[in-house]
């Protein structure tokens, strides 16, 4: 077996938590991204002091360049540079540290940088909760499977609301200020079908009252229908597979069965080193 080039150290090191060095610069990536959630929430407290705001802009900065850094060494371990950034966590991991830099530009953007909080998914991988990864990539297989029958469902919610939110128009539209367009209508419609009810708008007739009683009653089968179809997709492909947090040196993707030696997404050797 020939020796291992550092571009492969680093990626074992980056994208795999199978190794001891791999989980220890998880688990400081993981610490630094919860420090650097935490100084920005702090940042907007108007209470605090000018001396503790500069401390945590200074704080911000070094935050950056380390993201900045490990972002650079993501793009230069795999064998695949786009692919990586055009995925979900090499987006994510770009849109962590553009706020700081656009913020030197537009002020106040900075604050963005919450976005950071997404990459505690990797959470998952650092403490091997292989189920948890393969439970995850279950229930977004199950939202694509079931898209079609939503659309229709939310179609015929669409159609819905805009026959409700004309009807209480007439209605409500000669004696209620409230009601006073279609559009208004249709708002009440949706705020009462969906449940949440804020009452900024309600109907003052009788006739008008006994509608919205008939809508909010539907509103509880309604959201019934898409737990439902997904509920339903959850359960046909619920699969219990033995998955590891190996990460494909070419496209960069995880969720590979334990004696895979080939990516199953992109085709690619898992180990190119031992060619």
């Amino acid at each position: 077996m020939k020796s291992r080039s550092a571009r492969e150290i680093l990626h074992e090191i980056i994208f795999e938590a199978d190794t001891p060095k791999g989980k220890l610069f998880d688990v400081v990536l993981l610490i630094m991204i919860l420090l650097s959630i935490l100084a920005v929430n702090i940042e907007t407290i108007p209470s605090i002091s000018e001396d503790t705001k500069r401390l945590l802009y200074i704080l911000e900065w070094i935050f950056t360049i380390f993201f900045t850094i490990e972002y650079i060494l993501r793009l230069y371990s795999v064998w695949h540079p786009l692919k990586y950034a055009l995925s979900f966590y090499g987006i994510i991991d770009l849109l962590a540290i553009l706020p700081a830099y656009i913020g030197l530009i537009f002020a106040g953007t900075h604050s963005l940088a919450i976005i950071r909080s997404i990459r505690l998914l990797r959470v998952f991988r650092i403490f091997k909760m292989g189920s948890f990864m393969s439970q995850g990539d279950v229930i977004v297989k199950s939202l694509k499977s079931s898209m079609p029958k939503i659309t229709v469902f939310m179609y015929f919610v669409l159609l819905m609301v805009c026959i409700f939110g004309a009807i209480m128009y007439l209605v409500e539209g000669g004696t209620n200020p409230e009601f006073d367009s279609i559009p208004r209508g249709i708002y009440w419609s949706i705020v009462t079908l969906t449940t949440v009810g804020y009452g900024d708008i309600h109907p003052a007739t009788g006739l008008g009252q006994f509608l919205s009683s008939i809508l909010m009653i539907v509103g509880y089968a309604v959201i019934a229908v898409p737990t439902g179809i997904i509920s339903s997709e959850i359960i046909n492909k619920s699969v219990n597979l033995k998955l590891n947090t190996q990460a494909c040196p070419f496209c960069s993707r995880e969720g590979h069965d334990n004696d895979a030696d080939f990516c199953k997404f992109c085709g690619g050797k898992l180990h190119p080193e031992e060619e």
